[in-house]
């Protein structure tokens, strides 16, 4: 399938499956059912370099995870702001049209789990003479149950290796998805696509004027930034946002759907994680340093403490550094009304958790109180910080792994495990990791202000 190109969507936020997943460090960008993110899981899929369109957080996680897995992607393009599947869609047509006008495009989030990776791949074979053939394809999947929670897509006249899209139907309730069930015409609504960046485009102006014109504005006006793209942030923010099936795939008459079975879950919820992972013999999925006494058919999640449970039934427990979510299994649905409230109130579990995430590593905070911070700080091999300065603490730093290259001031040194330095206040200073190992180390701040908007940075290789 070398004429298929992947671009995968990774701007969701994924607040169902919070604390775990949050703004800043989504699902697709977590291990939750395997060694394996889902986001390299959704890049491994074909094997063949991707586009990948995401937001200027995620940015440096994403190079390094597809990095991780061998994968040298075809782009990387930073959108200012998430404005839905539609205009994403539209810029990775535009760029791929000016190389090829006859590409077909296969759009995949990149947060669904696919067990069975063949039958995918026999699917998207069977799509590629319907796409070749003037058809926007769609992959319908199999349903096991009326499930309320994903859109559906109506079968029509049979069409090659697929059918026709009599409509698609949005979220019904639980009777129409038992009729839909039991009539055999429907599969739910997988977002994965396959596409004629040609036909594409032609459809989306006829059905959603002036995007595409917006979204090749957004590219001409953009610039490259290291091995990023970087969409015009005005341009693209003037954008509605819209996701592809509305503006598209639901009024389109040239739709296709083929059928597949492939063990797939958007993992939209803690349920759905549950039924997707390996239980105990008491229905229990246990992660972690979890004790489970008399408990049945829960997920059980712990990132940090012993978490320990008696008597309890259909819940859901995880438990961060940071935050415990404790939520009956049949409402986790309802988990995102948690995150919406954290907002109302300004706090930062909303959308982030104790550990930042930087291109040349992350850093975790320990400790904080008034007048000082605890940071455990891991820089990857080869990687080093910005020269920069705080005006208002001094830091000490203690190396507990690695080698460190240190500049403080006029001069630079090394150090090794169990070695200290001291960087005054004001002063510019660097941290290397020089090394084949990460280097980790405790910095404790202190100072009438430790937050992190006081930095001045000086130099900076990737650009901030």
């Amino acid at each position: 399938m070398s004429s298929v190109i992947p671009v995968i969507l990774s701007g969701g936020a994924g607040t169902r499956l919070w604390p775990l997943s949050r703004e800043l460090m989504p699902k697709q960008l977590l291990k939750l059912t395997g060694e394996r993110t889902l986001l390299q899981e959704t890049a491994l899929r074909l094997g063949h370099p991707p586009v990948v369109v995401c937001n200027h957080e995620h940015r440096f996680i994403v190079a390094e995870q597809l990095r991780e897995v061998g994968l040298e992607p075809r782009a990387v393009v930073i959108e200012p702001v998430g404005r839905n599947t539609a205009p994403a869609a539209a810029v990775a047509a535009l760029m791929l049209a000016d190389a090829d006008p006859d590409a077909l495009m296969l759009l995949m989030p990149s947060d669904h789990l696919i067990v069975d990776t063949e039958a995918f791949r026999r699917a998207v074979e069977a799509a590629v003479p319907l796409a070749q053939g003037g058809r926007l394809v769609t992959f319908g999947i199999q349903p096991t149950g009326p499930n309320t929670g994903y859109g559906y897509i109506k079968a029509g006249r049979p069409l090659g290796d697929g059918f026709e899209v009599e409509r698609f139907v949005e979220k019904p309730d639980l009777a129409t998805a038992q009729s839909y069930l039991a009539s055999g015409e429907y599969t739910w609504n997988s977002g994965i696509f396959l596409l004629p960046v040609g036909l594409f485009l032609s459809e989306l102006e006829t059905h959603a004027p002036g995007m595409a014109d917006t979204c090749r504005a957004a590219l001409a006006k953009g610039r490259s930034d290291l091995f990023f793209f970087r969409l015009d942030d005005e341009t693209f923010a003037g954008l509605k946002g819209q996701s592809i099936d509305y503006a598209v795939m639901e009024h389109s008459t040239q739709v296709a759907v083929v059928p597949v079975d492939m063990g797939w879950s958007d993992i939209g919820s803690w349920s759905a994680l549950w039924q997707e992972s390996t239980r105990d013999a008491s229905g229990n999925v246990i992660k972690g340093d979890v004790l489970a006494i008399d408990s049945s058919d829960c997920y059980l999640r712990s990132h940090d403490h012993l978490v320990a449970t008696v008597g309890v039934h259909d819940l859901v427990v995880i438990a961060t550094d940071d935050a415990v979510l404790v939520a009956d299994k049949s409402r986790d649905q309802e988990v995102k009304a948690v995150v919406e409230a954290l907002k109302r109130e300004g706090r930062p579990e909303a959308t982030q958790g104790s550990r930042g995430w930087r291109p040349w590593g992350w850093f975790q905070t320990i400790e904080q109180g008034e007048r000082f911070k605890v940071k455990h700080i891991h820089v990857d091999p080869g990687a080093k910080l910005s020269l920069q300065k705080h005006w208002h603490r001094s830091e000490h730093w203690v190396v507990v792994r690695g080698t460190a290259v240190v500049t403080c001031g006029d001069t630079s040194f090394v150090l090794r495990e169990n070695e200290s330095t001291f960087i005054p206040a004001g002063t510019p200073h660097r941290l290397e990791n020089p090394g084949k190992v990460p280097l980790r180390l405790i910095e404790v701040q202190s100072g009438e202000y430790v937050g992190e908007d006081d930095i001045v940075r000086l130099e900076d290789a990737y650009g901030r």
